[in-house]
């Protein structure tokens, strides 16, 4: 029993390290690459703190070569998801009832754990299981989920000190409790950090949680499961159950105790499971929280008193880190014709100069594309636009996958605004370019706002402040994360919250306090200290 208020002292960002040459950062992370891919692992199905290996496997791959063989993954069934579901809600009560500073306790060791000991196999198993360049791996998958942990614990002590006012002889207080039932969260391929922090932000709130990851990006996720368990997170509070998304979700959906989704992937997934929740509301005991962030069509929207080297830059590191497979990755870009001669000359010298291949070769800038349905999806992007006369590639437009999933860094000018590569989601290495006369400005912002049904992230470019304000403004709801004279991506937690509206999500925002209250259900409690003794009131005298 806690017999004291405890603060979970501020946090800071977590430091990236460089891996520049002649540094012993760098030396590490090369031998631990070595370590990882010269074996192969099997990665079993964890319910209830016990590994279980079904039998139905699926190989765990490089994307950048996929002949070379990671290991094995077991996936979960309704027998595992059954399993799970009856292990969480067993580990429930104890750990709802455990005080919360020790359930921030595990978060931040995990966090010390991973940016320690386990610091350079996390970045090597997010090297070689998603095809991430060392920066890469090293800002989400060692500092981003590193910030998710200690901030989040952080940010659980403050909403525990928010109480309410309190009369004379009165005092009000509010208790913050877990949510009855079990959670479930569904996590995506690109981000290790994503994977870490939404069964985390759940567990930290007291709810028990199955855990589907992305069976594209189990390698390093499984690192993450383990690293949990080796701070000291209890049996069945987070199950671990790699797996086809029906095979999963239909049981977990289909379950009474079923009370609440956190879900990061596509639109149309969640819109789908969303659809199957409210099928199934009237058979849960409680209301199911539902928390998404899916898509985008991010942009980049230059004023004609942009500076050109700002613009080209923020354009190839937001369009083509971690080869477009960012929620946040630009891909479309609209320019004024007073400075399109210019940019075009800039962009294409620096895309030429964008190196691609296996990520172990560090002067590498680009992968690979995750898998082949990805490599199939973005391909068909470009193709389209190849037999379009209504855009020309201007740079890129190959791909290979004979020995990784590789796609070019392309760029395309279309003219027309509305071009499919224009309007929909490619999560690849694309970026789409509509070149807008000057004196169309006002039209171009109402482009630039509506032809897109989504709404994540989205930068502007000009130096004339006037330009700015105005901008923004005609852009309020176009983004929830918006970006001046920078890159569209690379949201940092407790200084950019991430998440979108429209058809991007729920825009719950990962990373801060307001995403924690989704998962925290509040009690009112009213103590009288002097209780009335006479029903009646005075007006009745």
């Amino acid at each position: 029993m806690s017999t004291a208020y405890f603060q979970v002292p501020e946090p800071k960002n977590e430091p990236y390290l460089s891996y520049a040459p002649g540094t012993p950062e760098r030396d590490k992370l090369k031998k631990a690459l070595t370590e990882l891919r010269s074996q192969e692992i099997e990665i079993p199905v964890i319910i209830g703190g016990k590994e279980y290996k079904t039998g139905n496997t699926q190989d765990v791959v490089m994307p950048h070569n996929h002949k070379h063989k990671l290991g094995i993954v077991h996936k979960a069934g309704k027998k595992e998801v059954d399993l799970a579901i009856k292990a969480a809600l067993e580990a429930r009560e104890s750990w709802a009832s455990m005080p919360w500073e020790h359930r921030a306790s595990i978060l931040l060791k995990a966090a010390d754990i991973i940016t320690g000991p386990e610091r350079f196999k996390m970045n090597a198993a997010t090297m070689l299981g998603q095809s991430k360049t060392p920066h890469q791996s090293e800002i989400e998958a060692v500092g981003e989920i590193a910030d998710f942990f200690r901030f989040n614990a952080y940010y659980l002590t403050k909403i525990m000190s928010d109480q309410p006012y309190s009369p004379a002889e009165t005092w009000n207080r509010v208790e913050y409790r877990g949510i009855e039932g079990f959670m479930f969260a569904i996590t995506p391929f690109n981000f290790t950090a994503i994977a870490g922090n939404l069964p985390t932000s759940m567990a930290l709130c007291g709810n028990t949680v199955l855990w589907k990851p992305a069976t594209s990006s189990v390698y390093s996720n499984y690192f993450v499961m383990r690293a949990l368990e080796r701070a000291g997170m209890p049996p069945g509070v987070i199950n671990f159950l790699p797996g086809d998304g029906p095979e999963v979700g239909d049981p977990v959906f289909a379950d009474e105790n079923f009370a609440g989704l956190q879900f990061t992937g596509s639109t149309g997934a969640f819109q789908h499971m969303w659809g199957t929740i409210g099928k199934n509301i009237s058979k849960y005991k409680c209301y199911p929280r539902i928390v998404g962030e899916t898509g985008g069509k991010d942009f980049i929207f230059v004023h004609p008193t942009a500076d050109n080297a700002e613009v080209c830059t923020g354009a190839v590191r937001g369009a083509f880190e971690y080869q477009g497979q960012k929620c946040s990755a630009a891909s479309r870009m609209y320019v004024p014709a007073s400075l399109w001669d210019d940019l075009r000359k800039r962009m294409l010298a620096e895309v030429k100069d964008v190196k691609m291949g296996d990520v172990e070769d560090f002067s590498n800038f680009m992968g690979a594309v995750i898998d082949k349905k990805a490599f199939k999806s973005i391909t068909k992007y470009i193709d389209f636009a190849k037999s379009s006369n209504e855009a020309d590639i201007i740079a890129g437009g190959g791909y290979d996958d004979s020995t990784g999933y590789f796609v070019e860094p392309t760029l395309i000018v279309t003219t027309n605004p509305k071009f499919k590569t224009m309007e929909e989601e490619i999560f690849g290495p694309v970026l789409t370019i509509y070149v807008y006369e000057d004196k169309k400005l006002e039209e171009a912002l109402e482009l630039c706002n509506t032809t897109s049904p989504y709404a994540l992230t989205g930068a502007i470019f000009a130096k004339d402040r006037n330009a700015l304000v105005h901008m923004a403004e005609k852009l309020r709801y176009a983004a929830g994360n918006f970006y001046i004279n920078d890159k569209p991506t690379g949201a940092i937690v407790n200084q950019q919250p991430f998440g979108g509206a429209r058809s991007s999500g729920t825009n719950d925002k990962a990373g801060s306090m307001q995403n924690l209250l989704r998962w925290l259900s509040a009690r009112t409690i009213k103590e009288n200290f002097n209780p009335p003794v006479d029903w009646r009131y005075p007006y009745m005298d």
